[in-house]
Parts: structure tokens; sequence; C-alpha cells
């Protein structure tokens, strides 16, 4: 099996657009899952419910993976795992270095869906000295001192980062020059990445402000159908409303 530093995916010589890679995976997830339950053909409709799109978006992402599916039939499963497979580059072994081993790392070390889906955890790497040697999942912790050497023994090409914000440039740089060209940032920072290098950011706190908000706006509508009676609001200097008075003008991040 090749591994990830001797071949990338084909999507961007082939033209496919970001927001057509972005949902592949919805698609692979809900193709694995009828592919464990033994179901050989899915229409569109079906599989675009499964994967929580419409059915012409996705008809349309499958025609720049050249498949088109079988009028009455629909798409075949199995060729459809592997197709999408082959094109995120899951037919090959990507391994993977996570540096920052706290809770959010350890807990990635310790996650069994990666080895599935062809990402395999090569090393675990952390600043403080106590923690080199220590095994996590399996796994000794080596320090960020040998970060270089142990990228290049490892052909890893993809980084993942779950170390505190003011870190995690300084780790990116030395990723990116030990020849990591993949980052995935978990640290609550926006990276600065030289051409060539693609950085995807998980942060959960943003994704829960995002919720909070949704969150409100339904409690406002419930509470527009039933408090007809309620008491008028104080307006704030700045123009909004709240009912127990002044309300910050941004929430504090």
């Amino acid at each position: 099996m090749a591994t990830g530093r001797t071949h990338r995916p084909a999507t961007r010589s082939r033209g496919i657009p970001e927001a057509t890679v972005a949902r592949l995976p919805l698609y692979l997830r809900a193709l694995t899952a009828l592919s464990e339950r033994s179901v050989p053909t899915v229409s569109s409709e079906e599989l675009a419910t499964a994967a929580g799109v419409n059915s012409a978006k996705l008809r349309k992402d499958f025609s720049y993976l050249g498949s088109y599916g079988t009028r009455g039939v629909g798409y075949d499963v199995e060729y459809l795992v592997y197709q999408i497979s082959r094109e995120l580059g899951l037919t090959q072994d990507w391994p993977v270095a996570i540096v920052g081993i706290g809770n959010l790392g350890a807990a990635l070390a310790n996650y069994g869906g990666f080895a599935s889906r062809g990402f395999r955890v090569a090393a675990l790497i952390d600043a403080d000295p106590a923690m080199a040697g220590t095994p996590v999942a399996g796994i000794p912790v080596q320090h960020t001192d040998d970060l270089d050497r142990i990228i290049s023994d490892n052909g890893v090409s993809i980084g993942v980062i779950t170390t505190p914000p003011g870190a995690a440039q300084q780790v990116c740089d030395r990723l990116v020059a030990a020849g990591v060209t993949s980052i995935l940032n978990f640290a609550p920072t926006v990276l600065s990445v030289p051409e060539g290098v693609d950085v995807r950011k998980v942060d959960l706190s943003i994704e829960l402000q995002i919720l909070a908000f949704h969150e409100q706006r339904k409690a406002g509508e419930d509470a527009s159908g039933t408090d007809e009676g309620a008491p008028p609001m104080r307006a704030t200097p700045n123009g909004r409303k709240g009912p127990d008075g002044d309300m910050p003008a941004v929430m504090p991040a």
C-alpha cells in the first residue's frame, strides 16, 4: 500500500469544486452504512436524504466523479464506496502526527475511527519533557525537539495541531518546514501557511456559539407567541434591547 508522502488525491487536477469535495465524506459515511447492511443499490433521493443534501446537488456532485447511476436502479453502493474512497485518497495509508497531547490530543489518539478510514496515527508529539516516553493509545509520546526527525522517519504529510493557541503557529511552521503539507488545526487561532499547504480548522467553541444563536432565536420565537402581555424591553445605548437591561454588543469569544 502506498503512503501519503508518495501520492496525493487527484481532486484538484480533475477540477472537482471544493464544495463537492467537502460533501464527499458525507456520501461515503452514508454509503458505508448501507454497505454494512448489505444494501446493493441506492437511489439518488435515498442517498441524498441519508447524507443530508438535496438529490439534484448529489447528482451534480457525482457527475464530477463520472458516476451517473442507472435509471430505475440507482447507484451501485460498493462501487460508489470504492470510487469516493479513491477520490479522497483513502485507498492508501496516510500517516498522521498529532502535536499537543493534552486532553484533546489524547482523545484523538484513542479514537478508533481513523484507521478504518485510511488514517494511521504514526506519531504523538508534545513539548512537555515529562510526557516523553509516556504511552498514549499504545504509542509513546515524543518530544518536539525531535519533530523534524519524527516527521521524516514516519513519512507524515498530515499534521494535527491540538496545542494551546499561543504555540500553534510555531508548531505549524515547524511542521511545514519538516515537509507536512496538510494540517488539521484544533487550536482556536488562525494559522498562516505558505502556498501549497492546506489547513482545515475545527473550532468547537465557534460551533457551540452558532448553536447558541439558533437556540436564542427559537426561544425568542416561542416567547413572541406566548408573551403578548410582557412589558416592553429597555433600549440599550447601542440600540439593542434586553429584558434585564443593557446587553453587550458582541458575545465574548
